[in-house]
């Protein structure tokens, strides 16, 4: 198999398990480009996030982080690597400039069955929309967001307890053992692409500060979905007695249920907080109040008073 010159496209966490089978593979990794430090903590200091944290600790050179992607000293900068592959994980738009510069071309490991939620948030809107299977995607990269020719699939089932966050940590390894795959194919030429349906595609649009306010006067499926689905970040939360409440997890107790007022608290005791949806019944499991940290239930319950018929709003 020929050595691929690769420059890895990435920045944060989701990125990772991709870098890692690449850094120990027979391919070279011959530059990094990721997004600028950006202040983090209370400190506000200039931090690396995880991919150029990544090269540090493992002597990879160059890390390019250009402000904007057509700059000309970047452009001219990534042309000296002279890659063979641009592989991208959880980065920004490429323009043409870029994209059409190695010979292999550029490809892009998405966590979704593509055509299926094309956008920022799939691995959100995944679970959002009560789906039961999910995967991820190896694509070619091109003018259009996530239109690209597919290289590679593979599924992979939504467990009923599955949060954004236990998908994303799993569909990161699933997509890091494919996308090690497609480089290979790319690398042994076989690689055989087809193009997605457009007839097909859905959208995953950018979480908005709007969508984290949780409507109870649903169905409680969809309730515990959306908490499921924005958790842990940014986290869905309701209003009880003018605190905002995130919640991160909760199970359904009763999908029928129509006798409670959605949002009102249906039980309560020293481990349990049952709430009325449209129809039917959730326990909420884990969340937290303002400015505290992240609580199971019945540790939240022993500092924080709820009664019976409160209402979250």
């Amino acid at each position: 198999m020929k050595e691929l010159r690769i420059v890895f496209m990435g920045t944060p966490q989701f990125a990772i398990p991709s870098l890692e089978k690449i850094f120990h593979s027979e391919h070279k990794l011959v530059g990094i480009v990721t997004q600028p430090d950006r202040p983090r903590g209370r400190g506000q200091n200039l931090l690396p996030q995880p991919v150029k944290r990544f090269a540090i600790d493992h002597h990879i050179e160059p890390i390019l982080q250009p402000l904007s992607l057509k700059d000309e000293y970047f452009i001219a900068d990534l042309r000296k690597l002279e890659a063979d592959l641009f592989v991208v994980v959880a980065f920004r738009i490429l323009p043409d400039v870029v994209f059409d510069m190695a010979p292999k071309g550029s490809i892009n490991l998405h966590p979704s069955l593509l055509p299926n939620y094309r956008g920022a948030a799939p691995i959100n809107w995944a679970i959002i929309k009560g789906e039961k299977i999910t995967g991820v995607t190896i694509i070619y990269i091109r003018k259009e967001i996530d239109a690209g020719n597919i290289i590679l699939q593979k599924k992979e089932p939504l467990h009923e307890d599955d949060t954004a966050g236990t998908l994303h940590d799993r569909l990161s390894k699933v997509g890091a053992d494919l996308l090690m795959k497609a480089i290979d194919n790319i690398a042994e030429n076989k690689v055989q692409t087809y193009s997605q349906n457009p007839e097909l595609v859905t959208k995953a649009p950018k979480l908005t500060a709007e969508m984290t306010h949780l409507n109870f006067d649903q169905p409680a499926l969809n309730v515990k979905n959306w908490i499921h689905g924005l958790s842990p970040f940014p986290g869905a939360y309701g209003i009880h007695n003018g605190s905002q409440i995130k919640f991160y997890r909760a199970s359904i107790i009763d999908k029928d249920y129509k006798n409670g007022i959605p949002g009102s608290v249906n039980r309560i005791n020293k481990n349990q907080l049952w709430i009325n949806c449209n129809p039917g019944i959730i326990s909420i499991l884990e969340l937290q109040l303002e400015g505290r940290r992240k609580l199971k239930i019945e540790e939240f319950l022993r500092g924080y008073k709820i009664k019976e018929n409160d209402y979250f709003v």
